[in-house]
């Protein structure tokens, strides 16, 4: 279908001119999306977000982490322990920066490239994640607690945790809330074709019916709608509305009532946390300050206050965001038992060690898992 002739005109653009007869109507010009150079930035911030959950994992919680370390965390970073502990809100951002990214890559983009480029961008990786740390945990000297056959199978679909599987990723949680976003936006707004006025719309329904769902306290709703993690796609996505044009009054709207929503939840899930392995040592305030950080992250590159950023190197951090996260949680607790307690490293060596350690398994997995397969997965359901 055309788009000439279908385009509503945008009230946010300026009115057309005109230098031909007065009954010549020109159509509307529609506004393509900024096409500045990549955001790298953004590839910077992915990174920072996922080192904030590595700190957290290694020495923010109890749990599995302590039989690593021969001792709670808490012991092990006296001081740094109780900063570390905010490192879960490393999540929250990322979600902030997916609903930019999905929605800057959904936009003029028909549904099967779409579902092409998220499928190919996260299942190679992600596959080869799930092998390696059901390999390792197998080995004589590491020897975890293993899934079985069957749940192994089943993670391999990435629908193992509505389906009450074992996970073999601790961190997959994250990737089912990320593949219903994704399943949301592309059924509302990539399908019938992404404008202006569809993603504002997607955005105010998406939050009212969150919050309907919040207050009904229906398991379905809330699996569908996600109320905790709305506020930070809806934020995301209101943010790219205004790196399309900082001066839209309703984007910057949405990304107001999205950080005041996520830091509710943010407090009330993260204040006092029900599991005493997650500790408690996270004032509201500093929540709050977390949460906003990242929102005002996002925000600076978005009005591309952050463009002088523009390092090739952050292209290769963003690159090894997505591996890193994957394989930073289980392996690094058998990189800490190996560092610390086997090779007798001091504490902050070990967590450096450790995250050194991931990061390079991060670029063996985009080399050699993702520069391979990524590109043929994508061309093959593009094809389809």
């Amino acid at each position: 279908m055309s788009a000439s002739t279908t385009t509503v005109p945008d009230p946010h653009l300026p009115p057309e001119t005109s230098t031909g007869p007065a009954l010549s109507i020109k159509p509307p010009a529609v506004r393509a999306a900024p096409r500045a150079s990549r955001l790298r930035a953004l590839d910077g911030l992915r990174l920072v977000a996922a080192l904030m959950v590595a700190l957290y994992h290694y020495g923010g919680r109890d749990g599995e982490i302590s039989q690593a370390w021969g001792s709670s965390p808490a012991m092990q970073f006296p001081t740094a322990h109780t900063w570390f502990a905010y490192g879960c809100l490393g999540v929250q951002i990322f979600f902030v920066i997916s609903g930019f990214v999905i929605c800057m890559s959904g936009w003029g983009r028909p549904l099967r490239s779409f579902f092409a480029s998220r499928a190919a961008r996260l299942l190679p990786s992600y596959w080869a994640a799930v092998i390696l740390v059901t390999a390792v945990f197998a080995l004589p000297p590491v020897v975890y607690a293993a899934v079985s056959p069957s749940d192994f199978l089943v993670n391999l679909t990435m629908l193992q945790q509505p389906l009450g599987a074992d996970r073999v990723l601790g961190v997959c949680w994250t990737l089912w809330a990320e593949v219903r976003f994704y399943a949301l936006f592309a059924l509302c707004v990539v399908l019938p074709g992404a404008n202006r006025r569809r993603v504002v719309l997607f955005c105010a329904v998406w939050t009212l019916a969150s919050v309907i769902a919040e207050a009904a306290s229906m398991p379905l709703l809330d699996l569908v709608l996600m109320p905790e993690y709305a506020p930070f796609f809806i934020g995301g996505i209101g943010l790219y509305l205004v790196h399309r044009d900082r001066h839209d009054v309703t984007a910057w709207g949405i990304v107001g009532v999205s950080w005041l929503l996520g830091q509710h939840y943010a407090v009330d899930r993260l204040w006092h946390a029900p599991n005493p392995d997650f500790f408690s040592f996270r004032p509201s305030l500093g929540i709050i300050a977390v949460v906003t950080l990242g929102f005002a992250a996002v925000a600076a590159v978005a009005l591309g206050l952050l463009n002088r950023v523009d390092r090739a190197w952050l292209t290769t951090a963003g690159a090894l965001t997505y591996p890193f996260y994957l394989v930073h949680e289980h392996l690094g607790w058998v990189s800490v038992g190996a560092l610390h307690r086997g090779l007798g490293l001091p504490s902050y060596a070990t967590v450096l060690g450790t995250v050194a350690l991931m990061l390079g398994l991060a670029w063996l997995l985009n080399r050699f898992v993702e520069d391979r397969f990524t590109p043929r997965i994508r061309a093959a359901l593009k094809r389809g």
